[in-house]
Protein backbone atom coordinates (compact mmCIF):
# COMPACT_ATOMS: atom_id res chain seq x y z
CA UNK A 1 0.00 0.00 0.00
CA UNK A 2 1.37 3.25 -0.79
CA UNK A 3 1.82 5.44 1.99
CA UNK A 4 1.27 9.60 2.56
CA UNK A 5 4.97 10.87 4.51
CA UNK A 6 5.23 13.84 6.52
CA UNK A 7 9.04 15.08 6.49
CA UNK A 8 9.49 16.96 9.33
CA UNK A 9 12.23 20.36 8.97
CA UNK A 10 13.07 22.93 5.79
CA UNK A 11 17.23 22.70 6.34
CA UNK A 12 19.81 20.82 4.03
CA UNK A 13 19.32 17.97 5.19
CA UNK A 14 15.71 17.89 5.01
CA UNK A 15 16.19 18.98 1.79
CA UNK A 16 18.64 15.63 1.30
CA UNK A 17 15.85 13.30 2.88
CA UNK A 18 13.05 14.71 0.28
CA UNK A 19 15.21 13.96 -2.26
CA UNK A 20 15.77 10.49 -1.01
CA UNK A 21 11.70 9.90 0.03
CA UNK A 22 10.32 11.37 -3.22
CA UNK A 23 12.14 8.55 -5.28
CA UNK A 24 10.38 5.85 -3.13
CA UNK A 25 8.33 3.48 -4.86
CA UNK A 26 6.25 3.39 -1.42
CA UNK A 27 5.41 6.94 -1.79
CA UNK A 28 2.01 7.95 -2.55
CA UNK A 29 2.30 11.40 -1.24
CA UNK A 30 4.84 13.63 0.43
CA UNK A 31 4.35 16.57 2.94
CA UNK A 32 7.32 18.59 3.69
CA UNK A 33 6.86 21.44 7.27
CA UNK A 34 7.82 23.75 6.53
CA UNK A 35 10.28 23.14 3.75
CA UNK A 36 12.29 25.21 1.72
CA UNK A 37 11.92 26.59 -1.66
CA UNK A 38 14.78 24.07 -2.97
CA UNK A 39 12.49 21.23 -2.30
CA UNK A 40 8.82 22.44 -3.69
CA UNK A 41 8.91 19.78 -6.89
CA UNK A 42 10.09 17.28 -4.39
CA UNK A 43 6.76 17.00 -2.03
CA UNK A 44 4.05 19.92 -0.84
CA UNK A 45 5.36 22.40 1.42
CA UNK A 46 3.11 23.08 4.48
CA UNK A 47 3.70 26.31 6.16
CA UNK A 48 3.65 24.44 9.70
CA UNK A 49 7.28 25.08 11.53
CA UNK A 50 9.08 21.86 12.92
CA UNK A 51 8.67 22.97 16.23
CA UNK A 52 4.84 23.61 16.46
CA UNK A 53 3.84 20.36 17.73
CA UNK A 54 0.48 20.49 18.17
CA UNK A 55 0.50 21.92 14.77
CA UNK A 56 1.96 18.95 12.94
CA UNK A 57 0.26 16.62 15.00
CA UNK A 58 -3.35 17.89 13.90
CA UNK A 59 -2.07 18.24 10.49
CA UNK A 60 -0.72 14.71 10.37
CA UNK A 61 -4.38 13.46 11.92
CA UNK A 62 -6.16 15.30 9.41
CA UNK A 63 -4.07 14.23 6.43
CA UNK A 64 -3.83 10.65 7.76
CA UNK A 65 -0.47 10.34 7.64
CA UNK A 66 0.94 6.88 7.02
CA UNK A 67 4.88 7.81 8.15
CA UNK A 68 6.32 11.31 9.86
CA UNK A 69 9.96 11.75 9.34
CA UNK A 70 11.72 13.96 12.17
CA UNK A 71 14.41 15.92 10.64
CA UNK A 72 15.57 18.58 13.12
CA UNK A 73 16.66 17.99 16.62
CA UNK A 74 14.30 20.58 18.31
CA UNK A 75 10.98 18.44 17.81
CA UNK A 76 12.81 15.47 19.16
CA UNK A 77 13.38 17.17 22.02
CA UNK A 78 10.02 18.65 22.48
CA UNK A 79 8.61 14.97 22.41
CA UNK A 80 7.28 14.93 19.04
CA UNK A 81 7.73 11.01 18.94
CA UNK A 82 5.62 10.78 22.37
CA UNK A 83 3.25 12.93 21.14
CA UNK A 84 2.56 11.02 17.74
CA UNK A 85 3.03 7.81 19.14
CA UNK A 86 0.32 8.75 21.41
CA UNK A 87 -2.13 9.49 19.33
CA UNK A 88 -1.82 6.30 16.96
CA UNK A 89 0.56 7.73 14.65
CA UNK A 90 3.69 6.01 12.90
CA UNK A 91 6.52 8.57 13.48
CA UNK A 92 10.51 7.56 12.97
CA UNK A 93 12.97 9.26 15.88
CA UNK A 94 13.36 8.56 19.41
CA UNK A 95 11.23 9.56 22.44
CA UNK A 96 11.71 12.83 24.12
CA UNK A 97 13.73 10.78 27.14
CA UNK A 98 15.89 9.00 24.53
CA UNK A 99 16.54 12.13 22.39
CA UNK A 100 17.86 13.69 25.82
CA UNK A 101 21.28 12.17 24.92
CA UNK A 102 21.74 15.06 22.25
CA UNK A 103 19.27 17.91 24.45
CA UNK A 104 21.57 17.71 27.43
CA UNK A 105 24.94 17.01 27.09
CA UNK A 106 25.43 17.26 30.74
CA UNK A 107 23.06 14.29 30.60
CA UNK A 108 25.20 12.86 27.97
CA UNK A 109 28.60 13.32 29.86
CA UNK A 110 27.00 11.89 33.20
CA UNK A 111 25.24 8.65 31.11
CA UNK A 112 28.97 7.96 29.75
CA UNK A 113 31.18 8.58 33.13
CA UNK A 114 28.22 6.14 34.75
CA UNK A 115 28.29 3.31 32.18
CA UNK A 116 32.36 3.78 31.13
CA UNK A 117 31.63 4.93 27.85
CA UNK A 118 35.21 6.58 26.22
CA UNK A 119 34.50 10.95 26.41
CA UNK A 120 37.12 13.46 27.74
CA UNK A 121 37.50 14.38 31.59
CA UNK A 122 34.43 16.91 32.51
CA UNK A 123 32.76 18.76 34.92
CA UNK A 124 28.82 20.63 34.69
CA UNK A 125 28.93 24.28 35.95
CA UNK A 126 25.37 26.65 36.26
CA UNK A 127 26.98 29.42 38.09
CA UNK A 128 29.94 31.54 36.20
CA UNK A 129 31.96 31.86 39.11
CA UNK A 130 33.01 28.18 39.59
CA UNK A 131 33.34 27.65 36.17
CA UNK A 132 36.12 30.08 35.59
CA UNK A 133 37.71 28.50 39.26
CA UNK A 134 37.65 25.16 37.20
CA UNK A 135 39.03 26.93 33.97
CA UNK A 136 42.07 28.60 36.00
CA UNK A 137 42.69 24.70 37.49
CA UNK A 138 42.69 23.29 34.40
CA UNK A 139 44.42 25.24 32.14
CA UNK A 140 44.13 25.54 28.30
CA UNK A 141 43.30 24.15 25.82
CA UNK A 142 40.02 23.45 27.25
CA UNK A 143 36.45 23.36 25.74
CA UNK A 144 33.51 24.87 26.81
CA UNK A 145 29.86 23.84 25.34
CA UNK A 146 26.44 24.74 26.02
CA UNK A 147 24.94 22.14 27.78
CA UNK A 148 21.63 22.53 25.76
CA UNK A 149 20.82 22.76 21.75
CA UNK A 150 22.84 25.98 20.34
CA UNK A 151 22.15 24.48 16.34
CA UNK A 152 25.70 23.45 16.15
CA UNK A 153 27.49 26.06 17.56
CA UNK A 154 27.55 26.15 21.26
CA UNK A 155 30.81 24.76 21.10
CA UNK A 156 34.08 26.74 22.10
CA UNK A 157 37.87 25.26 21.23
CA UNK A 158 39.60 27.45 23.59
CA UNK A 159 43.47 27.72 23.61
CA UNK A 160 43.79 30.11 26.27
CA UNK A 161 42.08 29.99 29.74
CA UNK A 162 41.24 33.87 29.08
CA UNK A 163 39.43 33.01 25.68
CA UNK A 164 37.88 30.36 28.66
CA UNK A 165 36.55 32.57 30.49
CA UNK A 166 35.45 34.90 27.89
CA UNK A 167 33.61 32.07 26.43
CA UNK A 168 31.46 31.45 29.72
CA UNK A 169 30.77 35.13 30.10
CA UNK A 170 29.18 35.04 26.69
CA UNK A 171 27.10 32.04 27.81
CA UNK A 172 26.11 33.26 31.82
CA UNK A 173 26.09 36.72 31.33
CA UNK A 174 25.51 37.67 27.79
CA UNK A 175 23.14 34.01 27.54
CA UNK A 176 23.85 33.99 23.48
CA UNK A 177 22.53 30.57 23.31
CA UNK A 178 19.20 31.39 25.35
CA UNK A 179 18.61 28.78 27.81
CA UNK A 180 20.83 26.39 26.31
CA UNK A 181 23.73 27.94 27.79
CA UNK A 182 22.20 28.03 31.57
CA UNK A 183 24.23 24.97 31.91
CA UNK A 184 27.68 24.73 30.85
CA UNK A 185 29.74 21.37 30.26
CA UNK A 186 34.36 21.93 30.61
CA UNK A 187 36.02 19.61 29.13
CA UNK A 188 39.19 18.53 28.53
CA UNK A 189 40.75 19.11 25.09
CA UNK A 190 41.03 15.87 22.44
CA UNK A 191 42.82 15.79 20.16
CA UNK A 192 42.92 14.06 16.59
CA UNK A 193 40.55 13.38 13.82
CA UNK A 194 37.25 13.35 13.82
CA UNK A 195 34.67 11.57 12.10
CA UNK A 196 31.18 10.95 11.91
CA UNK A 197 29.42 7.75 13.06
CA UNK A 198 25.21 6.86 12.42
CA UNK A 199 23.64 4.48 13.68
CA UNK A 200 20.42 3.12 12.85
CA UNK A 201 18.59 1.53 15.70
CA UNK A 202 15.03 0.06 16.41
CA UNK A 203 15.40 -0.75 20.16
CA UNK A 204 16.82 -4.71 19.46
CA UNK A 205 19.14 -4.57 16.64
CA UNK A 206 21.34 -1.86 15.41
CA UNK A 207 22.99 -0.76 12.03
CA UNK A 208 26.41 1.01 11.21
CA UNK A 209 26.44 3.43 8.17
CA UNK A 210 29.31 3.64 6.42
CA UNK A 211 31.54 6.44 8.04
CA UNK A 212 31.20 10.01 7.49
CA UNK A 213 33.70 13.14 8.52
CA UNK A 214 32.67 16.43 8.90
CA UNK A 215 34.58 19.66 8.49
CA UNK A 216 33.43 22.14 11.78
CA UNK A 217 35.58 24.65 11.41
CA UNK A 218 34.96 27.59 9.34
CA UNK A 219 38.01 28.47 8.01
CA UNK A 220 40.43 26.07 6.53
CA UNK A 221 42.62 23.75 8.20
CA UNK A 222 40.47 23.51 11.71
CA UNK A 223 41.03 27.23 12.28
CA UNK A 224 37.94 29.70 13.45
CA UNK A 225 35.01 29.16 15.38
CA UNK A 226 32.86 25.99 14.96
CA UNK A 227 29.67 26.16 13.04
CA UNK A 228 27.09 23.70 12.19
CA UNK A 229 29.40 22.24 9.30
CA UNK A 230 31.14 23.18 6.13
CA UNK A 231 31.15 20.02 4.11
CA UNK A 232 31.78 16.31 4.77
CA UNK A 233 32.67 12.77 2.74
CA UNK A 234 31.50 9.59 3.20
CA UNK A 235 32.86 7.02 3.51
CA UNK A 236 35.98 7.58 5.66
CA UNK A 237 38.81 4.95 3.97
CA UNK A 238 41.39 5.51 6.76
CA UNK A 239 39.43 4.15 9.27
CA UNK A 240 40.56 0.47 9.71
CA UNK A 241 38.11 -2.18 10.34
CA UNK A 242 39.39 -2.86 13.82
CA UNK A 243 38.95 0.92 14.26
CA UNK A 244 35.23 0.12 13.51
CA UNK A 245 34.46 -2.52 15.42
CA UNK A 246 36.06 -1.19 18.57
CA UNK A 247 33.98 2.10 18.03
CA UNK A 248 31.23 -0.42 17.73
CA UNK A 249 31.89 -2.68 20.96
CA UNK A 250 32.79 0.64 23.37
CA UNK A 251 30.92 2.86 22.15
CA UNK A 252 27.90 2.10 19.94
CA UNK A 253 26.64 -1.29 22.01
CA UNK A 254 27.22 0.19 25.63
CA UNK A 255 25.07 3.46 24.43
CA UNK A 256 22.38 1.99 22.92
CA UNK A 257 22.34 -0.86 26.24
CA UNK A 258 22.69 2.10 28.95
CA UNK A 259 19.84 4.00 27.34
CA UNK A 260 17.71 0.69 27.30
CA UNK A 261 18.73 0.41 31.33
CA UNK A 262 18.08 3.49 31.98
CA UNK A 263 14.44 3.04 30.49
CA UNK A 264 15.31 5.47 27.48
CA UNK A 265 15.21 3.13 24.59
CA UNK A 266 16.66 4.38 21.63
CA UNK A 267 14.26 4.04 18.46
CA UNK A 268 15.83 6.01 15.24
CA UNK A 269 19.66 7.23 14.34
CA UNK A 270 21.86 8.03 17.00
CA UNK A 271 24.88 9.80 15.63
CA UNK A 272 27.90 9.98 18.05
CA UNK A 273 30.89 12.46 17.01
CA UNK A 274 34.03 11.04 17.65
CA UNK A 275 37.69 12.17 17.79
CA UNK A 276 40.27 9.86 16.84
CA UNK A 277 42.70 10.21 19.95
CA UNK A 278 46.30 8.28 20.14
CA UNK A 279 44.96 6.50 23.31
CA UNK A 280 41.64 5.40 21.03
CA UNK A 281 38.27 6.63 19.75
CA UNK A 282 36.41 9.15 22.94
CA UNK A 283 32.89 10.22 22.32
CA UNK A 284 32.95 14.55 21.78
CA UNK A 285 29.15 14.20 21.69
CA UNK A 286 25.75 12.51 20.79
CA UNK A 287 23.15 13.69 18.14
CA UNK A 288 19.69 11.76 18.11
CA UNK A 289 19.07 12.61 14.55
CA UNK A 290 20.68 12.36 10.94
CA UNK A 291 23.73 15.07 10.94
CA UNK A 292 23.74 18.20 8.41
CA UNK A 293 25.62 18.27 6.28
CA UNK A 294 26.71 14.33 6.87
CA UNK A 295 22.68 13.72 4.90
CA UNK A 296 23.83 15.57 2.18
CA UNK A 297 26.44 13.03 1.36
CA UNK A 298 24.74 10.12 2.50
CA UNK A 299 21.28 10.20 0.77
CA UNK A 300 23.89 10.28 -2.41
CA UNK A 301 24.96 7.32 -1.74
CA UNK A 302 22.12 5.42 -0.15
CA UNK A 303 20.44 2.74 -2.42
CA UNK A 304 18.03 1.03 -0.28
CA UNK A 305 14.40 2.70 0.33
CA UNK A 306 14.74 5.17 3.03
CA UNK A 307 11.08 4.99 3.89
CA UNK A 308 11.68 1.01 3.92
CA UNK A 309 14.45 1.97 6.25
CA UNK A 310 12.30 4.20 8.65
CA UNK A 311 9.63 1.43 8.77
CA UNK A 312 11.50 -1.72 9.81
CA UNK A 313 13.22 0.93 12.76
CA UNK A 314 9.13 1.20 13.73
CA UNK A 315 8.42 -2.30 13.44
CA UNK A 316 11.87 -3.42 15.03
CA UNK A 317 12.22 -5.47 12.38
CA UNK A 318 15.77 -3.73 11.55
CA UNK A 319 17.68 -6.61 11.54
CA UNK A 320 16.70 -8.56 8.82
CA UNK A 321 16.82 -5.51 6.75
CA UNK A 322 19.77 -5.58 4.07
CA UNK A 323 21.07 -1.69 3.28
CA UNK A 324 22.22 -1.41 0.28
CA UNK A 325 24.84 1.92 -0.74
CA UNK A 326 26.61 3.06 -4.08
CA UNK A 327 30.35 2.43 -4.49
CA UNK A 328 32.56 5.57 -4.37
CA UNK A 329 32.30 8.55 -2.48
CA UNK A 330 30.23 10.94 -2.15
CA UNK A 331 31.22 15.19 -1.11
CA UNK A 332 29.18 17.68 0.24
CA UNK A 333 30.59 21.44 0.22
CA UNK A 334 28.73 24.34 1.96
CA UNK A 335 28.15 27.25 0.26
CA UNK A 336 27.62 30.13 3.12
CA UNK A 337 26.88 33.91 4.12
CA UNK A 338 29.68 36.03 4.67
CA UNK A 339 29.85 36.50 7.85
CA UNK A 340 28.42 33.15 8.87
CA UNK A 341 29.01 31.54 12.01
CA UNK A 342 27.78 35.29 13.35
CA UNK A 343 26.19 38.32 12.01
CA UNK A 344 25.75 37.95 8.05
CA UNK A 345 23.29 39.47 5.36
CA UNK A 346 20.44 37.85 3.55
CA UNK A 347 18.54 38.49 0.32
CA UNK A 348 21.69 38.04 -1.87
CA UNK A 349 20.25 37.03 -5.45
CA UNK A 350 21.86 33.32 -5.83
CA UNK A 351 22.36 32.09 -9.80
CA UNK A 352 23.87 29.14 -11.45
CA UNK A 353 22.68 26.21 -9.57
CA UNK A 354 20.95 24.92 -12.91
CA UNK A 355 24.49 25.21 -14.02
CA UNK A 356 26.45 23.26 -11.65
CA UNK A 357 23.78 20.62 -11.70
CA UNK A 358 24.20 20.22 -15.41
CA UNK A 359 27.52 18.22 -14.53
CA UNK A 360 26.97 14.46 -14.44
CA UNK A 361 27.29 13.67 -10.58
CA UNK A 362 25.98 16.72 -8.96
CA UNK A 363 22.68 17.37 -6.90
CA UNK A 364 22.67 20.79 -4.91
CA UNK A 365 20.58 20.83 -1.49
CA UNK A 366 18.94 24.37 -0.30
CA UNK A 367 19.50 25.54 3.53
CA UNK A 368 19.28 29.04 3.71
CA UNK A 369 17.28 30.04 0.56
CA UNK A 370 13.92 31.72 -0.04
CA UNK A 371 12.21 33.56 -3.40
CA UNK A 372 12.15 37.32 -2.88
CA UNK A 373 10.31 39.43 -5.96
CA UNK A 374 10.63 35.93 -8.00
CA UNK A 375 14.31 35.34 -7.64
CA UNK A 376 16.56 32.70 -5.68
CA UNK A 377 17.82 34.46 -2.29
CA UNK A 378 20.11 33.82 0.30
CA UNK A 379 17.93 33.01 4.33
CA UNK A 380 20.66 32.00 6.39
CA UNK A 381 24.34 30.95 7.22
CA UNK A 382 24.67 27.68 5.34
CA UNK A 383 23.07 28.71 2.01
CA UNK A 384 23.58 25.64 -0.31
CA UNK A 385 24.92 22.05 0.08
CA UNK A 386 27.05 21.50 -3.17
CA UNK A 387 27.19 17.04 -3.51
CA UNK A 388 29.05 15.09 -5.89
CA UNK A 389 28.86 11.48 -6.12
CA UNK A 390 31.74 10.11 -7.94
CA UNK A 391 34.03 6.56 -8.37
CA UNK A 392 36.34 7.74 -6.05
CA UNK A 393 36.70 10.32 -2.94
CA UNK A 394 39.39 12.47 -4.96
CA UNK A 395 36.58 12.98 -8.04
CA UNK A 396 33.97 13.08 -6.30
CA UNK A 397 35.64 16.06 -4.63
CA UNK A 398 36.79 17.96 -8.32
CA UNK A 399 33.39 17.38 -9.06
CA UNK A 400 31.76 18.98 -6.45
CA UNK A 401 34.75 21.86 -6.96
CA UNK A 402 33.44 22.32 -10.26
CA UNK A 403 30.05 22.60 -9.26
CA UNK A 404 30.76 25.59 -6.38
CA UNK A 405 32.42 27.81 -9.17
CA UNK A 406 28.91 27.59 -10.91
CA UNK A 407 26.98 29.40 -8.35
CA UNK A 408 27.59 32.48 -7.81
CA UNK A 409 25.93 34.96 -4.65
CA UNK A 410 27.06 38.14 -2.83
CA UNK A 411 29.28 36.85 -0.24
CA UNK A 412 30.10 33.27 -1.03
CA UNK A 413 32.15 31.41 1.63
CA UNK A 414 33.01 28.03 1.40
CA UNK A 415 36.28 26.05 2.95
CA UNK A 416 38.25 24.37 -0.61
CA UNK A 417 39.98 21.76 1.99
CA UNK A 418 36.84 19.47 2.35
CA UNK A 419 38.16 15.92 2.54
CA UNK A 420 41.59 16.68 1.67
CA UNK A 421 42.86 15.35 4.81
CA UNK A 422 41.03 12.28 4.35
CA UNK A 423 42.86 11.59 1.04
CA UNK A 424 45.70 12.26 2.83
CA UNK A 425 45.71 10.01 5.22
CA UNK A 426 44.49 7.39 3.02
CA UNK A 427 47.90 7.87 0.88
Amino acid sequence: MKKKVLLVGGGGREHALAWKLAQSPLLEKLYIAPGNVGMKNLGELVPIKANDIKGLLVFALEKKIDLTFVGPDEPLALGIVDEFQKAGLRIFGPSRAAAEIEASKAFSKELMAKYNIPTAQFKVFTELEPAKAYVREMGAPIVVKASGLALGKGVFVCNTTNEAEAALEEMFVNKIFGAAGTEVVIEEFLDGPEISIHVLSDGISHYLLPIAQDHKTVFEGGKGPNTGGMGTIAPVQWVTKEQLTDIEERIVKPTLAALKKEGREFCGLLFPGIMMTAKGPKVLEFNARFGDPETESYMRLLKTDLVEIAEACIDKRLGSLNIEWESGAACCIILASAGYPSAFNKGKEITGIENAEKIPGVVVFQAGTEMKDGKLVTNGGRVLAVTAHEGSLELARLTAYQAVDKINFLGKTFRTDIGKGSLKLVS
